[in-house]
C-alpha cells in the first residue's frame, strides 16, 4: 500500500473512533424536536420470559400483536424499581443501582447522513465494583427494518435478549446476543451502533446469528461529552450502508431501541428502552426530519 492510501485509511479509522472528522451535525439542537424516553433496568427479563404466559401476563397481548409500550410506557420507572430491588427478575441485585434513566432523543438528517443525539443526566453511582473499568458509560442503539426479527416491532431490541447468553444466570460465557433465525442474507438482523466513553470509540456492527461489533460502513462516528453529570452523545451515520447496515429512506419507519450502560456496567446490567419507532421524514416516536 502506498503512503497516500495509508494516510486515507488512518484518517478514516480516526474519524470513526473519535468523531474528529464528522459530517456537520446541527449547530443548534434546540431547534430539533426531542422525544422523552424512560430507560429502565430489566434484570433477567429475556425474550423467553417475555413470551411465556405463565410468567409474564403480557404474553397473550403480544401474541395478538400488541406492543410492549402499549402496556408499559407509563410504568417503566416502576418496573425498573421492582427489578433493581431484587423483588422480581434479578437474582443478584446491586445496592444503589439506579432503577431508571430519563433520556431525550433527537434526530435529523441532511439527505445523506442521519444525526442522532441522546442526552441524559447521569444517576448517582451505586458504589459497587466496576464491571467495565475502562468505560464508565456506553450507549448503543439498534435499528431493524421489515419486522423480520421476531418481536422487533413490538419490543425494539428485545428480540436479541435470550436467557442462554453470557451474563445471564447459567448462560454460556461464549454466547453473545443473537436473533432467532438471524441471517444478513435474508435481512434478519439488527443494525447496531455503539459508543464507549473511556475508549472514546464508536463501533458499527450488527446482531444476527451472533453479535458482531464491526464490519458496518454506515457509521461515520460518534462524539460524547459529560458536562457536570449531563451526558450528550451524537451519532453520525450515512443513510445508506453495506452489509449489516440498515439502509434508511425518506418516508419510511424503522424499529428502534437503545440502551445505556451506566455506572461502569457490562452485559445485561444496563438500562433499556421499550420498543420505539424511528421515522425518516415520517411520523414516529422519533422523527428525523430534513
Amino acid at each position: 500500500m502506498n503512503k497516500s492510501l495509508i494516510a486515507i485509511a488512518i484518517g478514516a479509522a480516526l474519524s470513526l473512533s473519535s468523531g474528529a472528522s464528522l459530517a456537520a451535525a446541527p449547530a443548534d439542537w434546540s431547534q430539533v424536536s426531542a422525544t422523552d424516553v424512560t430507560l429502565f433496568y430489566p434484570g433477567v427479563s429475556p425474550v423467553e420470559w417475555v413470551t411465556k404466559g405463565t410468567e409474564h401476563g403480557g404474553a397473550r397481548a403480544l401474541r395478538k400483536g400488541e406492543v410492549c409500550a402499549d402496556c408499559h410506557s407509563e410504568e417503566a420507572a416502576d418496573i425498573g424499581q421492582t427489578i433493581v430491588s431484587g423483588e422480581k427478575n434479578e437474582p443478584n441485585p446491586i445496592a444503589g443501582k439506579a432503577p431508571a434513566i430519563n433520556a431525550k432523543v433527537q434526530a435529523t438528517h441532511d439527505g445523506e447522513n442521519l444525526y442522532l443525539r441522546f442526552t441524559w443526566q447521569q444517576p448517582a453511582a451505586s458504589g459497587s465494583a466496576k464491571m467495565d473499568e475502562v468505560n464508565p458509560v456506553k450507549i448503543a442503539y439498534m435499528i431493524e427494518d421489515g419486522n423480520k426479527v421476531e418481536l422487533a416491532e413490538q419490543g425494539g431490541c428485545w428480540g436479541s435478549c435470550h436467557n442462554g447468553v453470557r451474563s445471564m444466570p447459567g448462560g454460556d460465557d461464549a454466547k453473545t446476543k443473537y436473533v432467532k433465525d438471524g441471517s444478513l442474507a435474508n435481512g434478519v438482523f439488527y443494525d447496531l451502533n455503539q459508543w464507549r466513553s473511556g475508549e472514546n470509540k464508536a463501533f458499527d456492527g450488527y446482531v444476527a446469528e451472533e453479535r458482531v461489533m464491526e464490519g458496518g460502513t454506515a457509521l461515520i462516528g460518534a462524539e460524547g461529552k459529560n458536562d457536570n453529570g449531563n451526558w450528550s452523545v451524537v451519532f453520525t451515520r450515512k443513510l445508506s450502508g453495506g452489509e449489516g447496515d440498515v439502509s434508511l429512506a425518506s418516508g419510511k419507519v424503522y424499529n428502534f431501541g437503545f440502551a445505556i450502560h451506566d455506572d461502569s456496567a457490562n452485559g445485561r446490567y444496563h438500562h433499556v428502552s421499550l420498543g420505539l419507532k424511528l421515522g425518516i421524514d415520517a411520523e414516529a416516536d422519533i422523527n428525523a426530519a430534513k
